[in-house]
């Protein structure tokens, strides 16, 4: 019995012990597992999410590389705010640090005649008193003015080699900017012609060390011309310039092409100057070169602002009024032209007219001669009033021998030519022919009134115009019913809205307005 009882004795020490070692094993777990939660959200949330959290016991190990210094020391004493620093193991660390990146060097030298001017940052191993003492002698009196900063870094490759050239280039270039970098060689300069400029660019390529990279932009200053000068003949030999002037290189194109329109072949060229008496010089130039290749033979000089046009005998009398007029009327406000036809010997001089058509669509153009700039303006203001302001295009020349009465005879004729659909009115010294269409039965008649209440009695007529029923509008005319109709479906297509607390009638509603506008056409 005594025996048995010792056995349950031991049997119930060591159940306690096993017991007691499970609690206790897992007490530590829960521990471990809670500390190292917490932490690790702490450092989560204050952005240390590079450290490492090991727990084994009470004790906390810290692992991971922060990425500075600074940064490291704050995440280990955030820690400490957590757990006793006498439980906690620091073994993080920190990034290597980067080796600085030298700086990068730059020497800009600027001369002009204030001197040379020196800009950047160097090493300071170059002897900068040497350079400026090199400088002072090509700058004379004005000096060197030195601005550079230097710092205490390596050399870089191609430093020297690049700052030797661009001393030796600033000494040849008394307006100009050169930049240094470490191989690299910029060049900027103004020369005083465009030979000059020509000899620097092939002295600079050729003088250019085979390791170097240079770049450079060499400008010349374009010659002053004056006069400003064009000249452009055709003639059995062909058509060519004697002279060619151009502001731009755009303009010297647009001449050049036109030249070409005109008939002319073989190399061409234009000099680019300054001196141009109007921006538009160009389009007054194509505008002239281009008569000239209409009329087949002759000369256009451009002096300045004035312009000389000499035709050949051999152009007909209507083709140099068509082709003058033209011109005359769309040249840009600041140029003027004197045009002249040559005489054929012993040949009767053509007579004057004036010719106003107007074709089917309402264009309209007027065309022959008036007596002064005054007329060519009130004949095609008339012409707009009466047929449209951006349905005509004059295309008249002046001539002062134009006989007594000459502009109330032309305003006469365009008033007779608004009576037309379509057709054309000329007018002479003699006569006044009127051909075309009608809508109107009594067109005739109406043109006639026109002119004999112009002109008078005795003025010498001869109308031509024919009746077409298709453009009466009479014969069309709808009726109350229909107009009312005509209304009704428009705004049952579209109707009209007027903006919130307002009589103005809203923008989406404009359409449905021109569509009423088009169902009350020709509703009496």
């Amino acid at each position: 019995m005594r025996t048995r009882a010792t056995l349950l004795t031991t049997a119930a020490f060591v159940l306690a012990l096993v017991v007691s070692a499970v609690i206790a094993g897992g007490a530590a777990t829960v521990i471990e597992k809670s500390t190292k939660q917490e932490v690790r959200v702490a450092m989560e949330a204050q952005g240390y999410g590079w450290m490492n959290i090991h727990a084994d016991g009470l004790q906390v190990t810290l692992t991971g590389t922060a990425p500075t210094e600074a940064e490291r020391f704050r995440a280990v004493s955030e820690v400490d705010k957590y757990i006793d620093s006498s439980r906690v193991v620091d073994n993080t660390d920190t990034e290597v640090a980067q080796d600085i990146t030298p700086p990068a060097f730059s020497l800009e030298m600027l001369r002009n005649e204030n001197g040379i001017s020196l800009i950047g940052l160097v090493p300071a191993s170059i002897d900068r008193a040497a350079i400026v003492e090199k400088l002072s002698k090509v700058a004379g009196d004005e000096g060197v003015t030195d601005m550079l900063e230097s710092a205490d870094y390596p050399v870089p490759g191609g430093w020297d080699e690049a700052m030797s050239f661009g001393l030796r280039t600033l000494e040849t270039l008394p307006r100009s900017k050169v930049s240094v970098t470490a191989g690299n060689v910029s060049v900027q300069a103004i020369t005083d012609s465009v030979a000059e400029k020509g000899r620097v660019e092939t002295s600079l390529a050729r003088s250019r060390p085979s390791d170097l990279k240079l770049d450079f932009d060499i400008s010349a200053p374009r010659p002053v011309i004056t006069p400003f000068t064009l000249r452009f003949i055709v003639d059995k030999d062909g058509a060519r310039f004697d002279a060619c002037s151009a502001d731009t290189e755009k303009a010297r194109d647009r001449i050049l092409a036109a030249a070409r329109a005109a008939g002319a072949k073989g190399t061409l060229s234009c000099t680019i100057g300054m001196g141009t008496p109007s921006p538009q010089w160009a389009a007054a130039a194509e505008m002239a070169i281009k008569a000239m290749g209409q009329l087949g033979a002759g000369s256009v000089t451009f002096s300045d602002a004035d312009i000389a046009l000499d035709a050949k005998p051999t152009v007909p009398q209507k083709t140099f009024d068509d082709v003058v007029g033209e011109l005359e009327s769309n040249l840009p406000p600041v140029f003027s032209l004197k045009a002249t036809l040559e005489p054929v010997p012993n040949a009767k001089a053509a007579e004057a007219e004036f010719i106003a058509t107007r074709d089917g669509k309402g264009q309209v153009e007027l065309k022959g001669r008036v007596l002064d700039a005054r007329q060519r303006e009130a004949v095609e203001s008339f012409a707009r009033a009466k047929l449209g302001h951006d349905n005509v295009h004059g295309a008249t020349r002046v001539d002062k021998e134009l006989p007594a009465g000459w502009p109330v005879r032309t305003l006469a004729g365009v008033e007779a030519l608004a009576i037309l659909h379509d057709g054309t009115v000329t007018v002479t010294p003699k006569l006044i022919t009127v051909t075309g269409t009608s809508g109107d039965s009594q067109a005739s008649d109406t043109i006639s009134r026109i002119l004999t209440s112009q002109l008078g009695e005795g003025v010498q007529m001869d109308l031509k115009v024919s009746y077409d029923k298709r453009l009466d509008p009479t014969l069309a005319l709808p009726d109350g019913k229909e107009c009312v109709a005509r209304l009704n479906g428009a705004l049952a297509q579209k109707k009209i809205n007027f903006d919130p607390g307002s009589a103005q009638v809203s923008t989406d509603s404009l359409p449905a307005l021109d569509a009423l506008a088009g169902a009350m056409k020709n509703c009496t």
